[in-house]
């Protein structure tokens, strides 16, 4: 008779959040990962030109690409993209000389790439951009690793789930200056410190996605505010694990766009939990 395999020991509550947290560190140092941005440029109607020479409205780092790569073409809001001649680039992994490049608002952005880098276009308000991926970005080769306030499970809180319905807009502004109507599902109540709270959250994908500001703002934890994503509600209550609080892109990389804490998100305590100032 064969032997059962062992069980394994269920995790504990401090395994769960170390091994989450290597993920975490895992995904910013991904070539995907926001270590790898390296670049932003808005985009003008007509020509644009792209390479590494400097006389290029947009500018890649050196020898990183052919001096002149090709030209984003942009009319009223359509971008397409034309090789340079003898330029070898991909489009979405295969290759092309030229290009509709659609946006990171669309399902599926295209991504032109050369060597190490990869571009895309990036849809702000109004604005339009082309975002530069690069392995070798200098903020990847030196990062120096995440630090975080110890493990409290105290800070893992039950809260109960107030859905609004319809959906309640909610102004989310950015750190360009834009501000933006955003759908709000609804209401997470909790008690922490013995202050009754509340934030609001907005959806992302299968994820509820809470942008908040707490007492240790600009002093333990990134000035603007931290990033909380939840499962979806279920039996009326939301887990908000604030253990698992994170910086948003903008801590890492000057290149991001991020979204800023709306006014009623502003919590009036310390949450001495999750990811702290990064570099300090």
């Amino acid at each position: 008779m064969a032997t059962p395999p062992a069980q394994q020991p269920a995790k504990t509550y401090q395994e769960e959040i170390e091994a989450w947290r290597q993920r975490r560190a895992a995904a910013l140092q991904a070539d995907n990962g926001w270590l790898a941005v390296a670049g932003l440029f808005w985009l003008k109607e007509g020509k644009n030109t792209v390479g590494t020479d400097a006389g290029n409205d947009i500018v890649l780092p050196a020898g990183s690409a052919p001096g002149r790569v090709g030209v984003f073409e942009f009319a009223s809001g359509a971008t397409t993209f034309q090789a340079a001649s003898g330029v070898k680039v991909a489009i979405d992994a295969k290759p092309a000389t030229r290009a509709t490049m659609a946006a990171d608002t669309s399902e599926s952005p295209t991504l032109l790439t050369i060597n190490d880098l990869t571009m895309f276009v990036i849809k702000r308000g109004d604005r339009y951009g082309i975002r530069l991926r690069d392995k070798s970005s200098e903020m990847r080769r030196h990062f120096t690793g995440l630090r975080y306030f110890p493990v409290r499970e105290a800070y893992r809180v039950r809260a109960k789930w107030v859905p609004y319905d319809p959906p309640k807009p909610i102004a989310i502004p950015n750190i360009l200056g834009q501000t933006e109507m955003t759908p709000c599902p609804g209401r997470a109540e909790f008690e922490l410190e013995g202050h009754q709270l509340s934030l609001e959250p907005v959806s992302e994908g299968d994820l509820l996605f809470f942008i908040f500001k707490d007492q240790t703002s600009g002093k333990e934890t990134y000035p603007p505010g931290r990033f909380l994503y939840s499962d979806l509600p279920k039996d009326g209550e939301v887990i908000l694990d604030f253990n698992k609080a994170v910086n948003p892109p903008c801590a890492f990389t000057p290149f991001a766009t991020c979204p800023l804490p709306p006014e009623q998100n502003r919590l009036p305590v310390r949450v001495e939990a999750g990811e702290l100032r990064y570099g300090h």
